[in-house]
């Protein structure tokens, strides 16, 4: 519970790369999240990479939409692209990122895709390596270029991205916990 409570998404990142044994560990967590049926459907790409990692990061928000948000404040410590129109960067300057694919006409590819996300969050904070989930991810690779990324790393057609998660280490003072709102637990007996 300690472990669950001190993670937090964080989207402010130094240049530091991640040790290639901590984001096999993350890695290994997402391996073992659940998944629906026990099927293990999704699959996992690590860049491992700052500047492929910006690269993709770009892609990511070429399409984003504002439209769509409900509320528009996020965090100041940490902000958002929801709080802050100017950044360009979907992974805020993460030098690495997991994409997670799933495959597109499963029912239940977006709970495995989080559920994977989720572990690996954890397993990250448990390394003390900063993360966040993001979760605009389906239109990211549906460029040419993004389409010519996919094979290249041997992603199945019927594959879509549904979630990132990006790693690397806080720049700045890790955030407080913010207040749980009331009347989001309900028990019925």
């Amino acid at each position: 519970m300690d472990l669950i409570k001190s993670r937090h998404s964080i989207r402010k990142y130094t240049d530091q790369q991640i040790e290639r044994a901590d984001l096999e560990k993350i890695l290994e967590a997402g391996n073992f999240a659940p998944n629906a049926g026990g099927g293990q459907r999704s699959m996992m790409v690590a860049i491992h990479n700052a500047e492929l990692a910006k690269k993709i990061g770009i892609m990511n928000m070429a399409s984003f939409n504002r439209a769509g948000l409900l509320g528009a404040y996020v965090s100041k410590d940490q902000p958002s692209v929801i709080d802050d129109p100017t950044i360009k960067n979907g992974f805020y300057g993460a030098p690495t990122v997991v994409a997670i694919f799933a495959q597109s006409n499963f029912m239940f590819r977006i709970a495995d895709a989080f559920c994977i996300a989720e572990n690996m969050v954890l397993q990250a904070t448990e390394l003390g390596i900063a993360s966040c989930i993001i979760s605009r991810a389906e239109v990211t690779f549906s460029s040419e270029e993004g389409q010519r990324m996919l094979k290249e790393w041997n992603v199945p057609e019927n594959y879509t991205c549904q979630c990132f998660v990006i790693l690397g280490y806080i720049d700045g003072e890790q955030p407080a916990t913010k207040p749980r709102k009331p009347g989001r637990i309900k028990i019925v007996e």
